[in-house]
């Protein structure tokens, strides 16, 4: 509790006058009651040691092989995504929390990074069945997991098994950029040097989706995403931000370790990206939930400028700011006071019109995680003000005299319609309250560091970055995945009729 009392005074300052801002940082904490554990040195050995007595099991994902010399290995850390959602360290909400581990326990975050650091460079054969009818391999080479297991965690990684993660757009993403966010952070080049061939290898297992070959990945229509019951085809503003973002990330990454081809072909490809993404989403107002045309790419998403609000740890932002602010202001004015007058946070999607997106149960509802993200972003941007009136809306949903009650058992949603339904309580990723207090309260970043003492990166020659190029698409054409079977038979068919029984769209 000494650290954490340490840590807040500035998200206290600038809550003067918001007696909610103390309440909500004690009860975001690191979830407790059995939720989370560390594992010391010995009882990881351990398991380390009886994996080999096990028939055909695959390598553990342990990133204690990272480690360089005189690196404390301070154990491994696995914490619960929810009550209702029985996976360990779930990486695509992570995303989300993880500002609370760096902030207050950054051996902690840097343990967790590099297991999921190992766990890319790995391969697991062993089938499993997903709930939409498909077999497929539990692990794919180059892939960041969507979690580190649960029975078997760090052996049998990919407990979920809702869709293929290995199809998910945004988790290698994430891993790139919160792994560059850790090292500027944390200024550990041990640390950037031993990630940097899986951030590689992450970025090129990406290439396979960028259909065009215009720079930007595309969504495949169907929820390969965080959002996973809520479709997205085309260029987005979610995904394509994160990549854009990804992209700058790998190229500082790069340039950490002395690869400076690569930090020169990343660098043209983040450009090319960055060009896409404003042309194809930017409406003059917001960014559009998509570009293909159909019945909600118009939608305004709570959480577009994701991969903004990661370029402002230690990257540039990867859009102007007079267009993030205005796609900032336009999320105050329709995802959060147009429902319920601000009391419940911001709702993931809305209809130009101002009506509640409802083509899915995610775009309705309202994740007060994110919605502390989008204040996050809002700090950033400039925009105190819009970030706690809309973080105060979540506080008063979850805490509030009126509200729901939740306290410390917040939930991962709850509906808009101010009903108080929810979806799993004690959930990971309302630690984003921790972003505010970063954003409010910056350290220091360290975003001049080098590998290699002294060395001085000087901008790659064209022929520097065309042999990186070459090199790259190399790499990335032994990534990619079998063409898939279309016909799911009928599991497949079973699902899809179940899926609209439990998850109506309305």
């Amino acid at each position: 509790m000494g650290c954490l009392r340490e840590r807040r005074p500035a998200l206290l300052r600038q809550g003067q006058g918001r007696r909610w801002s103390p309440f909500s940082l004690n009860g975001f904490s690191l979830p407790g009651d059995g939720e989370s554990c560390t594992i010391a040195v010995d009882g990881m050995l351990r398991a380390m040691a009886t994996a080999e007595e096990r028939p055909h099991s695959p390598e553990a994902c342990f990133g204690t092989a990272l480690l360089g010399d005189g690196e404390e290995n301070v154990g491994q850390f696995l914490y619960l995504e929810g009550m209702e959602y029985h996976m360990w360290n779930t990486y695509d909400v992570h995303f989300y929390a993880s500002f609370a581990l760096l902030s207050l326990f950054p051996e902690i975050e840097l343990t967790l990074r590099r297991d999921f650091a190992r766990a890319v460079l790995l391969q697991d054969p062993r089938p499993m069945r997903t709930l939409d009818g498909a077999t497929l391999p539990r692990k794919v080479l180059g892939t960041v997991p969507h979690d580190v297991g649960l029975g078997d965690p760090w052996f049998e990684l990919n407990a979920y098994m809702l869709h293929d993660p290995a199809r998910w757009k945004d988790l290698n993403p994430k891993f790139v950029l919160q792994v560059y966010r850790d090292v500027a952070a944390t200024g550990n080049v041990g640390f950037a040097a031993a990630a940097w061939p899986a951030v590689y290898l992450a970025m090129a297992y990406m290439d396979q989706f960028d259909r065009d070959g215009d720079g930007m990945v595309e969504n495949e229509g169907r929820p390969d995403q965080i959002y996973d019951i809520w479709s997205v085809p085309g260029v987005s503003a979610y995904t394509g931000g994160l990549w854009v973002a990804a992209l700058q990330a790998a190229a500082a990454m790069a340039r950490v370790v002395g690869d400076r081809g690569a930090e020169g072909y990343f660098l043209e490809r983040y450009k090319r990206a960055q060009r896409v993404y404003d042309g194809e989403l930017w409406n003059g107002s917001y960014f559009d939930y998509d570009n293909s045309g159909s019945g909600n790419s118009k939608s305004i998403m709570a959480d577009q400028l994701a991969g903004q609000w990661y370029s402002r740890c230690g990257l540039e932002p990867i859009v102007e700011e007079e267009k993030a602010r205005s796609a900032l202001g336009t999320v105050l004015d329709y995802n959060v006071m147009r429902v319920q007058g601000g009391t419940v946070g911001a709702v993931n999607g809305m209809r130009p019109d101002g009506a509640v997106d409802t083509s899915s149960t995610q775009s309705k509802e309202v994740w007060p995680g994110v919605t502390y993200g989008v204040a996050a972003a809002m700090i950033h941007e400039g925009m105190p003000e819009a970030a706690f009136k809309t973080a105060k809306g979540a506080h008063d949903a979850g805490w509030g005299r009126d509200g729901y009650g939740y306290a410390f058992q917040t939930p991962e949603a709850w509906t808009a319609d101010g009903g108080g339904g929810y979806r799993s309580l004690h959930y990971m990723r309302p630690l984003c309250i921790w972003a505010m207090q970063w954003a409010l309260s910056p350290p220091e970043l360290h975003k001049n560091l080098r590998a290699l003492p002294g060395s001085v990166s000087a901008a790659a020659s064209p022929a520097e970055v065309a042999l990186a190029r070459e090199k790259f698409e190399k790499v990335a054409s032994m990534l990619r995945l079998p063409e898939e079977e279309q016909d799911k038979g009928y599991l497949g068919a079973l699902y899809q009729i179940l899926r609209q029984m439990i998850l109506p769209a309305s």
